[in-house]
């Protein structure tokens, strides 16, 4: 994983408390440690000359991608911490690793801890993806549920090449606290691997993949009985079947096998 510094300092906050899972380095960190940890580096990112903190998440779809593509994946071990957003990784872990994963930390789920801690802190969200209506809606659901949560800014991830540098520059004249990423995977990665050096100032990036379908109201989540035992992806394939069936059907061998053979 990529290494920050603080002035001449260390990164002292990177994860180390990892375990690999599927052939990647996945955080143990609880949710609401995560979200703690997150308004820990914003808070001390203000004023810094530093870059951000870059979380980002892992499951079975990206273990299966970065298994195949070595390109992706050394964008993923670009992150500081890789969430595992999947529950067959937590039971796998419990199953072949020394120490298993503490519960899976969803993006979905996550947002809502962080935006409870940033209201209360005074931290700023942005967020950056999804389509103009979709990224719309996002930010007005949010508000909705946390009124006193501050935006600095929003923009949907339909722009040009040309248009990228226009916005990152935008997004660290703004330096919001904490910058949340939906375009997809491995969109997102390439655009943070691109910009990071950029966004000096912005406290921590998140990559958060369909996260501002879910926010919108596009896309519904499963019942949480589905959660908990790992069959979020059955449930997704009932909303989106043209667009899912083949994707699961390819991915989730692959990544079983691979949570079963390069775990420990």
């Amino acid at each position: 994983m990529r290494s920050i510094t603080r002035g001449s300092e260390v990164n002292e906050n990177k994860v180390d408390d990892s375990v690999r899972l599927g052939g990647l380095p996945i955080s143990t960190r609880s949710m609401l440690e995560s979200a703690e940890n997150f308004a820990t580096w914003a808070l001390e990112a203000r004023g810094q000359k530093q870059l951000p903190y870059y979380s980002t998440s892992a499951n079975g779809q990206v273990i299966a991608m970065a298994s195949r593509d070595k390109a992706f994946m050394r964008l993923l071990l670009e992150a500081d911490e890789i969430h595992p957003d999947g529950m067959p990784m937590v039971h796998i872990s419990r199953l072949l690793t020394k120490t298993p994963l503490q519960e899976r930390v969803a993006t979905t789920d996550l947002v809502h801890i962080v935006a409870k801690k940033a209201q209360k802190l005074g931290l700023s969200f942005y967020f950056l993806g999804g389509t103009p209506e979709g990224n719309r809606h996002a930010v007005g659901s949010m508000r909705e549920k946390y009124p006193t949560l501050n935006f600095s800014g929003s923009r949907d991830g339909y722009f040009s090449q040309e248009q990228e540098p226009i916005i990152v520059e935008d997004i660290a004249k703004l330096k919001p606290d904490i910058l949340w990423i939906g375009m997809g995977v491995p969109r997102e990665h390439a655009f943070v691997s691109r910009n990071i050096d950029k966004l000096v100032g912005v406290g921590v990036i998140k990559t958060a993949g369909g996260l501002f379908d879910f926010l919108s109201g596009k896309n519904k989540r499963a019942p949480v009985w589905m959660q908990k035992v790992g069959l979020e992806w059955a449930y997704r394939i009932s909303q989106e079947p043209s667009r899912l069936v083949l994707r699961y059907l390819i991915t989730n061998p692959i990544a079983l096998k691979l949570l079963i053979t390069k775990s420990n």
